[in-house]
């Protein structure tokens, strides 16, 4: 089962609204975002946030692109403090119902955690780099051996093309 990791919009300060909604600039990021990742032609069997405003928000806008507004649900356990091994469990799960992709809208350091725990085995071990709307697609390698990093997409990717983001990089000094 494919899983999608987005990090929620940027949202207001506290200080400014204790609720924490998308900030303009945050809101206008996700949109930007959302257009791109629906013509991707992402199918997702179910998009879970963690019940904040701001991931709550960033769900809602990605659903609304992608048609799927009945398949956004809260989640309890995708706090940014939570422990990430029930949810790599519970993806576990879900991926033996037969879902085939699902995402995840949450926040840091959560994320972070997450996604390493299923690439590498090791949630401390940093693996991607997430910023706001972002959204990160992991696949499972062969025979349950864990994840891999398929892409990422960001706010910043903006002025490209699709076919621009999705183009696979040469790095120098690289044998192919």
């Amino acid at each position: 089962m494919d899983v999608y990791l987005i990090q929620h919009a940027q949202s207001k300060a506290k200080e400014e609204d204790p609720n924490r909604p998308l900030a303009d600039e945050g809101r206008r990021a996700i949109e930007r975002v959302a257009v791109h990742y629906a013509k991707l032609n992402v199918v997702l069997d179910r998009m879970y946030h963690s019940g904040k405003l701001r991931a709550e928000e960033t769900a809602e806008i990605l659903a609304k692109q992608l048609k799927i507004t009945d398949r956004v649900h809260a989640r309890a356990g995708l706090d940014p403090l939570d422990d990430v091994k029930p949810i790599r469990d519970w993806l576990g799960e879900l991926g033996q119902e037969g879902l085939r992709a699902v995402a995840l809208v949450g926040h840091l350091p959560f994320l972070d955690k997450l996604a390493s725990l299923l690439v590498v085995g090791n949630e401390g071990a940093g693996v991607v780099a997430f910023q706001y709307a972002g959204i990160v697609k992991l696949s499972p390698r062969a025979q349950g051996q864990g994840y891999s990093v398929q892409w990422i997409l960001t706010p910043s990717l903006q002025y490209l093309t699709l076919d621009q983001c999705l183009r696979p990089t040469l790095t120098v000094g690289t044998r192919y």
